[in-house]
């Protein structure tokens, strides 16, 4: 059964460590995901951007898959499921489906329009039990389509947002989706500590978790960072292992390459990385 992130990311705020948000996009990670948040016995959120919703045939059968996953592999932590960098109406979509949890993303809108969207939100998924995630000051780097300047948000607007109802906030930081360069600059911490000061014990979310050096990543939960989201280190390692099997030949038979072979050791590779960045959050055994 999906839950809302509520719960567990009051419990990680609580607790000093942080739930991971790894995304989804396709049958074999949501089932390597699923099944390393079960021997780890670490709740766990998937991440669904619209353009993964589209790719796997909609909201609905994301949701029946997962239902079923769930189901058939008996996993019994905490599985959030969570539209990521949603516009207003893949929000809504996503509520309607089924989703237990939603983000919507209106850092790249005026704050004004940002507040009535949020706020018109909040109020729906207050009404149906459904976690909310907002935004403030856009990510760095391009994440499904949506290209982000790597802002320090400010302090001020994220008290706005914040007090609208929501159940986690993302903040920019200087963060970036994928690959950080060789001249980034860091976290600003001065600027999550005067975000922190203002909205109180709101969880916070950290996007762009793959490459963050490990200091960064505890300083950040020390500040109030109880989600870390993380895609392109598992996007890398399915590929570097898929590849690796298709140049070995190790399933020419004849008859072309068998997809369950094929696949397994970049599901493999996924379960590997979940699996650290798990051990890195604090959240094994969190259960």
């Amino acid at each position: 059964m999906l839950v809302s992130a509520k719960e567990m990311l009051k419990k990680a705020y609580d607790g000093k460590y942080s739930v991971g948000q790894f995304n989804i996009n396709n049958l074999e990670w949501t089932k390597a995901i699923l099944q390393t948040a079960q021997e780890l016995n670490s709740p766990v959120i998937l991440g669904v951007s619209e353009g993964a919703g589209k790719y796997m045939g909609g909201y609905k059968t994301i949701v029946g898959m997962t239902n079923g996953m769930i189901e058939y592999y008996k996993i019994t932590v905490p599985v959030c499921l969570h539209l990521d960098h949603g516009s207003y109406q893949g929000a809504l979509d996503c509520i309607d489906a089924g989703f237990s949890s939603v983000m919507y993303d209106g850092s790249h809108e005026p704050i004004e329009q940002n507040i009535a969207n949020t706020k018109k939100l909040a109020e729906l998924c207050a009404e149906k039990g459904i976690s909310l995630e907002a935004e403030v000051g856009s990510i760095g780097g391009e994440e499904d389509g949506v290209v982000g300047t790597g802002e320090h948000a400010d302090p001020d607007e994220c008290k706005l947002i914040a007090d609208l109802g929501i159940t986690m906030l993302a903040a920019g930081i200087g963060n970036i989706h994928g690959a950080y360069p060789a001249d980034w600059r860091g976290l600003s911490f001065d600027t999550l500590a005067k975000i922190k000061g203002k909205i109180g014990d709101m969880p916070l979310v950290l996007h762009g978790g793959t490459g963050i050096p490990e200091k960064m990543i505890a300083e950040a939960i020390s500040l109030g960072v109880a989600k870390i989201n993380v895609n392109t280190e598992c996007q890398w390692a399915f590929q570097k292992a898929t590849r690796a099997y298709i140049e070995s030949g190790k399933d020419l038979q004849g008859k072309g390459f068998d997809p369950r072979k094929l696949l397994a050791p970049g599901f493999e590779a996924i379960k590997a990385s979940v699996k650290e960045k798990m051990e890195l959050f604090g959240s094994v055994n969190k259960a």
